[in-house]
């Protein structure tokens, strides 16, 4: 039997992000420090994702959170969901 390795938060975020920049055509890879805003993700992919991330980690994100800082890369979004869920 093989082991799957379990993907990592920023991994999960990372997949997250992709799909929306390839909902948009935008193929490029996205590090985990780059602007999301310069990769290509409009205001409404930026909404779309908030809630996609709520789905992905079973959360809500507070409406306090719910700032461009806090998603502003997949490094900031994976700081918020290990912030929201308790980790470090």
């Amino acid at each position: 039997m093989l082991d799957k390795a379990v993907p990592t938060r920023r991994e999960r975020v990372a997949v997250l992000v992709q799909e929306r920049l390839a909902r948009r055509g935008i193929t490029k890879p996205v590090t985990g420090d780059d602007d999301l805003r310069d990769s290509g993700i409009s205001s409404l992919d930026m909404v779309n994702l908030m809630l996609a991330v709520e789905a992905e980690f079973a959360l809500t994100i507070p409406e306090a959170d719910m700032t461009p800082a806090n998603f502003r890369s997949v490094a900031a979004i994976e700081a918020l969901v290990a912030s929201l869920q308790g980790a470090a």
